[in-house]
């Protein structure tokens, strides 16, 4: 691959005889030339700029000075990049879209800039015209951005780098994501250990903890890459990993979407209510009759009743929100005093879980649902944390507070999914809805975590 760069401090670029760059001229992998844009002026001072058209500050170099060293450098088959403050941010995959061209001739601009005509004449004559930036700030001259493209793109290049592999992993790589942590001897340095993952030989469990790593790294970074992360790359284990960042990857999804679980505002109640009545007949058991099913969402969960339980300081509702879409609630009841929400409804006032006994009040999770196209996401597992540290600040007086649900015994999914949130079987009671009685599994947990 060939690269001309044509500058007005052609001793600037010594720095490519350097590192991995400067072995790959040497075996013939890359070829740089670098040219003093002076060399083609005419005039005895070599004048390459001039005063701007229009006034203003600065100088701005010559068209006809440029357009004789780009004739004799672009050639028939070169790209023509040009850096400048006002070109496109240059990403990894401009890099890897350069990295297929033959020849890139790099015009550093210094002063004002080049005169506009000469990327335009240029492009009207075909060639190709690359205007990059590296990013939002002003340097002196496009020479440090030169060198950061032929380093770029030059490592691209076959046979620069000695394991290929490295290109997938690395920060904005074909993975889409920032690079992991990278840890090397000694083991222990100035009181910080290496992860012991990292040293206990199980290659799964390693690959695993960086790929997490790097999504929480590029979350916390760059959530704009999350967000451009295609779902269908991503398996059940890196879903997981995005929930607890605050990203869900919703059923029909093309990328992760941001997702938060707070507190639900007045303004949520008409989505709330929309959802409640979907996803309410998820819960029933096979055989329930469509019409109780809907004078109980009726009378239970229409937008009037989601009003006041949002009001109501004796209540708690919670709202999943993914991409600016309610998509989960839960709906707590608090009991007033350290006493027992739901006595008359089966609550397990007895239940100890984990040899903890109950030291306060027992509050009632009397409603925990999401949309279908959540499930196996991870947002359950969201919801639930958001919701039990709200109930955690709520339950602060009292030294061991419990939290109890009751779901449909014939619902093996939703049980599966409430043990995986720390609830344990205590046992079974009827829940009415309409006029047929429905046999719920109860289920408990302390509040604090463990």
């Amino acid at each position: 691959m060939r690269f001309d760069i044509v500058s007005v401090f052609p001793e600037f670029f010594a720095v490519l005889d350097l590192s991995l760059i400067g072995k790959a001229r040497e075996r013939g992998i890359l070829d740089i030339a670098v040219h003093d844009l002076r060399d083609w002026t005419d005039d005895p001072h070599r004048s390459v700029d001039d005063t701007p058209f229009g006034g203003g500050a600065g100088m701005v170099m010559r068209p006809d000075v440029w357009g004789a060293a780009l004739d004799d450098t672009l050639g028939d088959d070169g790209v023509l990049a040009v850096p400048t403050p006002s070109g496109t941010p240059l990403t990894q995959r401009m890099c890897e879209d350069l990295a297929a061209a033959g020849h890139i001739v790099l015009a550093c601009g210094r002063y004002e800039g080049i005169d506009a005509r000469v990327a335009d004449h240029y492009e009207e004559s075909g060639v190709r015209v690359v205007r990059y930036s590296l990013g939002d700030y002003v340097l002196n001259g496009g020479e440090v951005a030169a060198v950061a493209l032929v380093e770029a793109v030059g490592r691209l290049v076959p046979g620069l780098v000695g394991n290929p592999e490295s290109l997938v992993e690395e920060s904005h790589g074909a993975a889409g994501l920032l690079e992991y942590p990278v840890y090397t001897r000694p083991a222990r340095w100035r009181g910080l250990d290496v992860p012991a993952v990292l040293t206990s030989g199980d290659h799964g469990k390693v690959a695993r903890w960086r790929r997490d790593r790097a999504l929480e790294v590029t979350a916390g970074r760059r959530p704009d890459m999350i967000e451009a992360l295609p779902a269908e790359g991503l398996d059940r284990g890196d879903r997981r990993a995005l929930a607890g960042l605050g990203y869900l990857v919703p059923a029909g999804a093309a990328h992760p979407l941001p997702a938060s679980a707070r507190e639900a505002a007045a303004s949520d109640v008409p989505g709330l209510a929309d959802l409640a009545a979907r996803t309410f007949p998820d819960a029933c058991p096979p055989g329930m009759r469509e019409e109780d099913m809907r004078a109980f969402v009726e009378s239970h969960l229409s937008r009037e009743d989601f009003s006041r339980y949002v009001d109501d300081p004796g209540c708690l509702t919670m709202a999943l929100a993914v991409g600016g879409r309610i998509l989960g609630y839960a709906l707590a009841c608090l009991p007033p005093d350290g006493a027992v929400a739901g006595a008359e409804r089966g609550a397990p006032v007895q239940a100890v879980v984990d040899g903890r006994p109950r030291s306060g009040p027992l509050v009632e999770l009397s409603k925990f649902y999401l949309d279908r196209r959540l499930r196996g996401t991870g947002a359950a597992a969201l919801l639930w944390e958001a919701t039990r540290s709200r109930l955690e600040e709520w339950a602060a007086p009292w030294p061991e507070a419990y939290v109890w649900l009751g779901t449909n015994a014939a619902n093996e999914r939703a049980q599966r999914a409430y043990r995986r949130l720390g609830f344990r079987f205590q046992g079974q009671r009827t829940f009415r809805v309409g006029d047929q009685d429905n046999r719920d599994a109860v289920f408990a947990r302390p509040i604090r975590m463990a």
